[in-house]
């Protein structure tokens, strides 16, 4: 017969790890086996994943940032996190507002919008300089994005 301690210490148990799995987190991206979320492609490329994990901890991934962005746009959950994989920086999950974004034909993307993400700003600037292209924040790249309908 289980004495009150014994229940009450499963009880604390028991609500501590409810607690810790509802903490909204990023999940790594499992490269190879991982779905895309929009476009149900298998994520390979490291310079170009991206995630969206929920208020709740729903973690969404997507073989790329234009993926997430057209996901996003229907989407009607609030969000904790947007993250994506920088160019210069592969396979390290970022969030968005520590990110420069480049939109140049001379970097194609897994769905053809010609968009990455770097943590460095020296990269993408170099690469306009060589290339052409713009280099924008997030607030700026998402709402170029869906009002002129470049994604994908």
């Amino acid at each position: 017969m289980k004495t009150n301690k014994h229940i009450f210490g499963s009880t604390i148990i028991a609500l501590f790890l409810l607690t810790v799995s509802c903490v909204p987190a990023p999940e790594p991206i499992n490269y190879g086996k991982d779905l895309c979320a929009y476009c149900l492609m298998s994520i390979v490329d490291k310079k170009f994943g991206a995630e969206l994990v929920t208020d709740k901890g729903k973690v969404y991934k997507f073989d790329a940032i234009e993926c997430m962005v057209n996901y996003d746009a229907g989407f009607d959950k609030p969000v904790k996190y947007y993250l994506v994989n920088a160019y210069d920086m592969p396979g390290e999950l970022e969030l968005v507002d520590s990110c420069h974004f480049l939109i140049s034909e001379s970097v194609p993307s897994p769905m053809g919008a010609y968009l990455s993400a770097y943590k460095e700003p020296e990269i993408p600037k170099q690469i306009i300089a060589e290339n052409g292209g713009s280099m924008l924040i997030w607030s700026e790249l998402r709402a170029q994005l869906i009002s002129h309908g470049i994604v994908h």
